[in-house]
């Protein structure tokens, strides 16, 4: 039975990575009746929030999966698009930056990027175009403290 839901979802994600989320959705919808593990409801969850626009139950999924596993990035990532899919920007915003601060994820890196989301000012009492906060933005993220 294990074999079986690792199985689904391998070729669920392999469908997530291709973009196919309607068959991402059947893969992981068996997979999650096989095994609800944490991962596999987290993927799951946003499949059902982009196919199927159920965002309250995608939440709802996704959260459960972050409580049970909070240092899993990936969780945060689903739980970001889902409030990007429902268009609560803001809130996926926020969603990205606490999966960065348990674990560094390419993929919520990517999503920010996307987003054109900036770096919190080195000094936040100073405007962002003072010349403190360039150069010393500069630096910190030349020497990987940022």
């Amino acid at each position: 039975m294990e074999h079986q839901s690792a199985t689904l979802l391998k070729e669920g994600m392999a469908a997530l990575d291709a973009g196919n989320t309607a068959l991402a959705l059947q893969r992981l919808q068996a997979a999650a009746e096989r095994d609800e593990s944490p991962e596999i409801l987290s993927h799951f969850a946003y499949c059902v929030a982009k196919e199927l626009q159920d965002y309250r139950r995608a939440e709802a999924l996704c959260c459960e999966a972050i409580d049970e596993e909070p240092w899993y990035s990936a969780h945060y990532l689903n739980l970001g698009r889902i409030r990007l899919l429902e268009g609560r920007r803001e809130d996926a915003i926020r969603v990205f930056r606490d999966g960065l601060l348990r674990e560094a994820n390419s993929g919520i890196k990517a999503e920010l990027e996307r987003l054109g989301i900036r770096k919190y000012p080195a000094i936040s009492s100073l405007p962002r175009e003072h010349f403190l906060n360039k150069y010393l933005g500069m630096l910190l993220t030349a020497l990987k403290l940022r």
